[in-house]
This record gives structure tokens, sequence and C-alpha cells, in this order.
């Protein structure tokens, strides 16, 4: 088995697969370089990201697959779930042997894997485009953290960025540690290291709100309890709608504080 890491990038991996296939190595077993082993014996290959390749690796992919297929494999990217290199790898490998689509032969264990990860990604792509709550912070910045079970920050980010152009907005990942900012022109990655005067890292500190912000933060909370008709309580199907994981997110979820 041949050992072979890469940077961890989309672009990354889509060169791994082209230098795969230039240099015809089998039996490749991917994985990113921070997540490499060691003590593991073997030959080991570092791919270095080209952007040159990784492009006509994309282009290739686009004559193969809809847009719909691709961004399969990216959501499977995205999933980080273990082997889930490898699993890009078999299925780019069946598009390129078969004289027709592959995307709907699900009778192929690849193909309906890959169809399966994307699928959750979606989902959970779906929950937080509707469950991220931002804080305004005392310079005007929109603040918001989460902790998803996949990589889906560059999946929403289309959406925050169409629907709050006007804004300056950061949302953190703080499983992964990086967030996405906007500055009313372009995003950037970013990374932060919380201070003492943050609560936790998916809170900031009382001291870094916006001196409205506790304010409305109740008062979106006294409306969401005045709406609630309590004889027609449904605590399972509300669980079910509005799982547990993402309640310490949400403002109406927690406990009243001073304005």
């Amino acid at each position: 088995m041949n050992k072979v890491v890469y940077d961890g990038s989309w672009a990354g991996l889509l060169t791994t697969v082209f230098e795969l296939y230039e240099y015809k190595v089998k039996d490749a077993d991917i994985c990113r370089k921070d997540m490499l082993n060691h003590g593991l014996f073997g030959d080991l290959r570092e791919v270095i990201t080209n952007a040159e390749k990784a492009g006509r690796v994309w282009t290739k992919l686009q004559k193969l697959l809809t847009g719909g297929g691709g961004r399969n494999l990216y959501c499977v990217f995205l999933s980080e779930l273990p082997g889930c290199e490898n699993l890009i790898l078999r299925y780019i490998s069946h598009a390129l042997c078969s004289k027709f689509s592959v995307e709907q032969d699900l009778g192929h264990p690849d193909v309906l894997k890959v169809w399966q990860i994307a699928r959750k990604v979606n989902h959970v792509k779906h929950d937080l485009t509707g469950f991220i709550r931002f804080e305004q912070l005392k310079d005007g910045l929109y603040f918001s953290a989460v902790e998803p079970e996949y990589n889906v920050l560059p999946l929403i980010l289309p959406h925050f960025k169409n629907r709050f152009q006007d804004q300056l907005w950061l949302i953190y990942d703080v499983r992964r540690r990086y967030g996405l900012f906007y500055n009313r022109y372009e995003v950037c990655e970013v990374s932060i290291s919380f201070n003492a005067d943050s609560t936790s890292a998916h809170k900031p500190g009382t001291s870094m709100l916006e001196e409205d912000e506790l304010f409305y933060q109740n008062l979106w909370k006294s409306y969401f309890k005045s709406v609630t008709i309590k004889s027609r309580k449904n605590s399972r199907l509300h669980i079910q709608q509005l799982p547990r994981k993402y309640w310490k997110y949400l403002t109406e979820k927690r406990p009243d504080m001073e304005s």
C-alpha cells in the first residue's frame, strides 16, 4: 500500500488524483498530512498542491458529471469522514472507466456511499442555515459561532454573503478553529484566539456585546415564549425539528440575561 499525503485542501486532493494517474501509482491510500500516523511502515509520497493540475481534474469531472454530481463529491470531501479521499478516488476512477454517467448507478457501492454522505452533509448545511444566530459586538461586527458535525461553512457561505451584503459578519467554526469573515466586499478565512473576556468559544463575553444587544435578545426570547401554546406543546416533534445539538447556539434557548 502506497501512503499518499496532501495538505487537506480540496485543490490538494484534486492535485493528488492528477498525480496518481500521472505517475501511475497503484494501491494508493490517501490521507491528510495532519492525520498521518508516522508510525506506519511503507512508501510515503507527499503531494504539493498545484492549481493547474487541480483545475484540469475539475474540468474533466465537469465533463463526466452534472453540477450535482461534482457537488456531491465536494460534500464527501467536506464530511471529513475517515477514508473519504479514497472513496472520492474510487468514484472518479469508476466515472473515468464507464461509458455512461455513473451518478445514478446506485447499485455500485461507491456511488451509493457518495450519495448517502452528500445527503447527510446537505442536511447539516440546511439546518445550519436556519439555526445560525448572530450577536452584534461593540465594533459593529455580527458574530456567530457554530460547531457543525461536518465542515459545511463553505456550503452556507453563498447564502449569508447574498443575504447580508451590507453587514460586517463572522461565522466561526469552533470545532475546526476557523471562520469566514465578510467585510462587505470579500470573504476571508480567519482564525481566532479567544481571550479571558470570552466566556466560551461559542459565546462572546457580555462586555464585548453592543449596548442594546442583550435587550434585543431578551425581547426575542419574550416573543418566542409568547407565541408558545402550552396546551399544544409537543416536545418530541420540537426536538425532531430543532435538535438539541443546536440549542446552545440559539438565542431563544438561552437563559435571560440582564441588559
